[in-house]
């Protein structure tokens, strides 16, 4: 019933197996690849015809994580997978870029490319599987693609490098970085780095490289067996007689627009060419609308020659730079008053306002997926609007271009943050594009490191970035520093790299030809150091170091350690005792499983408050220790004082001043603030305290001024007993043993005698077991 292909190798120390004819098969292209038990499907269709008037390329790639891959059910009210999170957004792109430079000019059908995640170990990534599944979907479907690519993960520990790391060995390690590549050469790049050198880096890029050929060649292994027939595609139309028209049309008016510095100045020229060019074609329009849209289609061309041929020619760029020179730049920190860190960058046409913003626990991003429920302390927010670009469009919701540029961010500042044990906030930075020219990302970077400094983020390091760009003719090449809109859009290479001066943080490349050799890749990594320096340098000018203080409008967050075994008794029963923390002080108090309290506020005194109670109900009581207290009851004996936060002891009305006391309602009422000091604590737990030692003013202890008691017990000098075991003048016999040996039997009924108090002896105990704060006619303490 199936006619199942199937390659299988062994790559990297485990078994990758591609399969195909079982599973799909009304697709173009449809592949199954498997790493340990990672399983993911990817399917391939592309349309048939082009749609009318279509002059673009229309690729489609959609990646997918099933919950049930991990054996979980997705969270939420609606219990599906819905729309794309930002993790299946950016592996979306990581199979998107390397696959799209290789469909040939001109090929306009609709493709769609959709990977779906059906099992997951825990151990092997699915973005790699996913990637190498896309490549041989669309090697075997027949469609016009020049690939196969192969792809590979590395992570470096220890001087070495490693091939397709798990999780667990990419966080101990200090590399985390992903290549796609064809045989020849290197298609993407994307990376983050804990401030490696740029040996390192290319060491890792060409160690992929080389770790990818064993994929590219099971696809074609695998094709050989089970690919389509080829497309056939229309012949390409010979239209350099149509370019030379259109040279001699408006070719010096491209050349002079691209004289010109000023972005807006360039962009009027450039459309005032265009008009002109359709005007010159204006006959066509009727007569073959055909041609007259491909004439149309090579003023884009043209424009690319020209500045491509001028670069290579006199090394003078559009703005008038050399190949190495970073365009101005513009530094302030502190620009947005409330904001607890902000920075103003900008470098030539491109700048950001950046913010960073300080919360506390309860602040974290919860990620729901296929590891389970996590939570994310650092996030970073890429808002492109489109007046930054001096257009009319879409404002709203990000796509999926700032979900990327954002990550690239997140990537190269992320390695130098302080770890949550250092700085327990939760921290969100925002980068908003102004203006834009070129390496916006790379300014929001820049911009992104001087807020979170600002706001006083201890970072290791500060971090710049700059985007660098390729013109490739033959053998022939430059590489530009700091590119412009235009450079990147007529160009053959985006390459980015971020870091600090020890070393690089992050990088990412995107090729538009069909790859780069080492060389070139040597030269771009030498000239974007020289270019990191020079815009660290600028950058130190606003602002050299953290701030050694938060804003003032930023929460503080102090931590705690308590025993595991006082958690409960912090939350209390349904979060009682929380609940009435977090309301009286109004400082928030976020508790987790090993016992670590975080306690957070603006307000410095609240923060305390909660310190205090906290330590009151997890610290034990100290006798000879002075605290302050609240009085919480009264009674005929004395008044309960609440101290500690959490703990409640007696004053006896005998303690509470050097005189007699009638009434302790006298001397103090309730919720009155009191110091007192702990003169014992019981056996259970049970405190007697004092405010008679204790200056209620200043809470300095006092010399205790009252005679010394004659110690319990002592009896010597009471007198005889009268007969029947009483003493002369006295309420009874030995208390504590038989109070009256000659007084007879019990009455009849009557039960036995009652202990006097727990912890009191009933036969042969003395004065000295009765409890810690007894009344005085238990205690004998009468004046």
């Amino acid at each position: 019933m199936f006619d199942t292909k199937k390659v299988e190798i062994q790559w990297g120390g485990k078994t990758l197996t591609l399969e195909t004819g079982r599973v799909a098969r009304q697709a173009d292209g449809a592949v199954i690849a498997t790493l340990g038990e990672t399983v993911v499907l990817c399917a391939v269709t592309a349309a048939k015809t082009v749609k009318e008037g279509q002059d673009f390329f229309p690729l489609t790639v959609h990646y997918q994580e099933k919950f049930s891959a991990s054996g979980r059910i997705p969270g939420g009210f609606f219990k599906r997978e819905r729309g794309a999170t930002e993790r299946e957004t950016l592996i979306s792109r990581l199979i998107d870029r390397p696959i799209r430079p290789l469909f040939p000019e001109g090929f306009y059908n609709e493709i769609n490319c959709i990977a779906q995640v059906l099992s997951y170990d825990g151990e092997n990534e699915p973005d790699i599987v996913a990637m190498v599944a896309a490549s041989a979907a669309l090697t075997i479907s027949g469609v016009p693609f020049m690939g196969p690519i192969g792809c590979a993960r590395v992570g470096y520990k220890d001087g070495e490098y490693q091939l397709n790391p798990t999780d667990g060995e990419v966080a101990e390690g200090e590399l985390d970085l992903v290549v796609a590549a064809t045989h020849d050469a290197v298609m993407m790049v994307e990376s983050e780095a804990k401030e490696l050198s740029e040996e390192v880096m290319l060491g890792a890029v060409m160690f992929a490289h080389k770790a990818s050929q064993q994929v590219i060649n099971a696809i074609i292994d695998l094709a050989e067996q089970s690919a389509k027939d080829p497309w056939e595609l229309a012949p390409v139309d010979d239209k350099s007689a149509t370019m030379a028209k259109l040279k001699k049309a408006i070719g010096k008016d491209v050349e002079a627009a691209y004289k010109l510095t000023d972005k807006q100045a360039r962009q009027n020229a450039l459309n005032a060419a265009r008009t002109k060019a359709r005007e010159a074609f204006a006959d066509l329009k009727e007569s073959d609308p055909a041609q007259y849209l491909g004439t149309l289609k090579l003023v884009k061309k043209l424009e690319a020659d020209i500045v491509r041929g001028a670069i290579l020619k006199s090394g003078r760029r559009i703005d008038g730079r050399d190949t190495k020179t970073v365009r101005p730049i513009a530094a302030e920190v502190h620009f947005l008053p409330r904001a607890h860190g902000s920075a103003l960058f900008t470098r030539g046409e491109t700048q950001t306002i950046a913010t960073t913003t300080l919360g506390t626990r309860d602040a974290e991003q919860m990620i729901d997926g296929l590891n389970g429920l996590s939570y994310q302390h650092f996030m970073l927010h890429y808002n492109f609007p489109p007046y930054s670009v001096g257009e009319v469009g879409r404002f709203g919701a990000p796509g999926r271009r700032e979900i990327g540029h954002g990550k690239l961010a997140w990537r190269a500042l992320h390695p130098v943050l302080p770890t949550k044990e250092e700085f327990p906030y939760t921290i969100r930075v925002t980068s908003d594009i102004t203006e834009s020219n070129g390496s916006s990302s790379m300014a929001t970077v820049c911009g992104g490191s001087l807020a979170l400094m600002d706001a006083g983020v201890p970072l290791k390091r500060p971090v710049s970035g700059i985007a660098m760009g390729l013109i490739l003719e033959g053998k022939d090449f430059a590489v530009l520093s700091d590119i412009l809109g235009d450079e990147d859009h007529l160009g053959d290479m985006d390459f980015k790299v971020a870091g600090t001066s020890e070393g690089i943080t992050s990088l990412q490349m995107d090729i538009k030809i069909a790859g780069i050799t080492e060389e070139i890749m040597k030269v771009a990594l030498a000239q974007a150091k020289d270019g990191r320096a020079h815009i660290l340098a600028e950058m130190n000018k606003a602002l050299g170091e953290t701030r050694t203080e938060l804003s003032a409008h930023a929460p503080r967050i102090e931590t705690m350690q308590i025993d595991k075994s006082k958690i409960r008794d912090v939350i209390g029963t349904g979060g009682k005792v929380i609940r009435e923390i977090v309301a009286t002080t109004g400082a928030k108090v976020d508790i987790d499983d090993e016992g670590v309290i975080k306690i957070s506020s603006s307000d410095g005194a609240q923060i305390e408050a909660a310190m205090n109670w906290i330590k009151g109900i997890v610290e034990e009581a100290e006798v000879g220790k002075i605290y302050n207290g609240k009085v919480v009851n009264i009674v005929d004996f004395g008044a309960f004082v609440n101290f500690m936060g959490g703990k409640d002891g007696l004053v006896h009305v005998s303690e509470m001043k050097n005189e007699r006391v009638e009434k302790p309602g006298d001397v103090v009422t309730e919720g009155q603030e009191v110091k007192v000091k702990v003169l014992e604590i019981d056996p259970r737990g049970k405190v007697r305290l004092s405010m008679r030692v204790v200056d209620q003013e200043t809470g300095a202890e006092l010399e205790d001024t009252r005679p010394a008691r004659e110690p319990r017990g002592e009896r010597s000098d009471r007198g005889p007993r009268r007969e029947g075991g009483g003493r002369d003048g006295g309420r009874g016999g030995d208390r504590g043993g038989d109070r009256g040996g000659d007084r007879g039997p019990r009455r009849e009924g009557r039960g036995p005698r009652r202990e006097r108090a727990e912890g009191g002896a009933k036969e042969g105990g003395d004065e000295g077991d009765a409890p810690a704060f007894a009344p005085a006619f238990l205690t004998g303490d009468r004046d």
